[in-house]
């Protein structure tokens, strides 16, 4: 009979429970009688056990890897893929947000049989991990390097990398949260910047992690996937299964100042649209925490996907937007009035909101005027055109 798995769990590096696997092929999170705070809204510590029927629960299957990592990370430890629980024991040691995972044990990573590139080496050395489809680790400064975090100290840039399909994607994605800080402000959209890390091929978007203090301190962060406790889904859709409004009234309930959050929230939704951000699902928006409580997080992972609609990838937009699914090309300054009155936002402040967005066309435009050193970009010239069409419907 094989042994049930348990992990100690730690909210800012302190013990808070523990989560164990249960005969029936679920699992249980306890709090520690000492627990100090909730390690996450899906969790609330008045209730002190938290049982799911089926795997660990949503709130720690967010914390894990997606994609590229987790099939290195899976491979390298010789895990099955689907084993939440079993990549987080290995590589849960430091997670987005506060909370990590910890395997009592604590065994040695045993030197891989096989001969991994760079990065693979890189991300799976380190005993991190990190959620997100696309290649990506976790790395630090040192001087004017930029090098892989390793396993022990800081790690307060994500390092992200374009996929052989997609070589354009680091520099897209650079490019759109550029757009975003002008659509939205600076301080409204996570720092970033194009660059390389010491021993793994360029080029890597490097993002400035918000859920870490310049000293290192750990800030409680939850995806909206983790807030509303939505199961991740064999294949990882479970993050599209949702509204716009679900993610709303959470907001509603969690967030510190919500009406002030649930305009900066429907912008942040009118902006991906401009940019043709089809892919802003769950796991893009989050709860970050702040000295007044938690607040809606700068946003990240901002990518014009409709650019790549000819090779194949989903031109619907996000999350299920006034009751039903929608595709990029149907979205309208309407369709934003609309949400706003589901939001019970002011008209006023709503459509103050969008104009603010609209006077932004044609800064955004010139920035993406052609440029003698983009003559084989093509993929840039269709991004003008997706967002001069947006442009044009948000206008009304």
């Amino acid at each position: 009979m094989a042994r049930l798995r348990f992990a100690e769990v730690r909210c800012r590096g302190r013990r808070a429970g523990l989560l164990l696997e249960t005969p029936g092929g679920g699992s249980v999170f306890e709090y520690a009688e000492d627990a100090g705070e909730d390690v996450g809204c899906a969790l609330p510590r008045d209730q002190r056990t938290h049982a799911w029927a089926a795997g660990v629960h949503p709130f720690f299957q967010h914390l894990g890897p997606e994609g590229w990592l987790r099939s290195r990370q899976a491979r390298t430890a010789e895990l099955d893929e689907q084993d939440d629980l079993g990549l987080l024991l290995r590589y849960g040691a430091d997670c987005i947000g506060a909370v990590s995972v910890h395997d009592p044990d604590a065994p040695a990573t045993p030197p891989a049989d096989e001969v991994l590139d760079a990065l693979t080496l890189a991300a799976v050395e380190a005993r991190r991990t990190i959620s997100g489809v696309q290649p990506k680790l976790l790395a630090r400064a040192e001087g004017d390097r930029v090098v892989p975090a390793g396993p022990e100290g800081a790690a307060p840039l994500i390092a992200k990398f374009p996929t052989s399909d997609l070589p354009e994607l680091a520099p897209n994605e650079a490019l759109s949260l550029e757009l975003a800080r002008m659509l939205l402000g600076a301080d409204r959209v996570t720092e970033s910047r194009l660059g390389t890390v010491e021993g793994i091929r360029p080029p890597a978007l490097l993002v400035v992690r918000f859920d870490r203090t310049p000293d290192g301190e750990k800030l409680r962060l939850e995806d909206f996937a983790q807030v509303l406790a939505v199961p991740r889904g064999r294949d990882w859709s479970g993050k599209y299964d949702a509204s716009y409004e679900e993610a709303a009234a959470a907001i509603e309930r969690f967030a510190a100042a919500p009406r002030i959050d649930l305009l900066r929230y429907l912008e942040r939704i009118a902006a991906s649209f401009l940019l043709g951000d089809c892919d802003c699902h769950l796991k893009n928006f989050s709860l970050l925490e702040t000295p007044g409580g938690l607040r809606l997080s700068p946003a990240y992972d901002i990518v014009n996907t409709y650019v790549f609609a000819a090779q194949g990838y989903s031109t619907r937009f996000g999350l299920r937007l006034g009751g039903r699914a929608r595709q990029w090309d149907e979205i309208t300054r309407d369709t934003f009035r609309a949400l706003g009155a589901d939001l019970d936002l002011p008209p006023r402040a709503v459509e103050r909101a969008l104009t603010a967005l609209v006077r932004k066309r044609e800064p955004v435009l010139r920035r993406l005027a052609p440029r003698p050193e983009w003559e084989d970009d093509h993929w840039r010239v269709r991004y003008r055109a997706i967002v001069d069409d947006a442009f044009s419907r948000l206008e009304g």
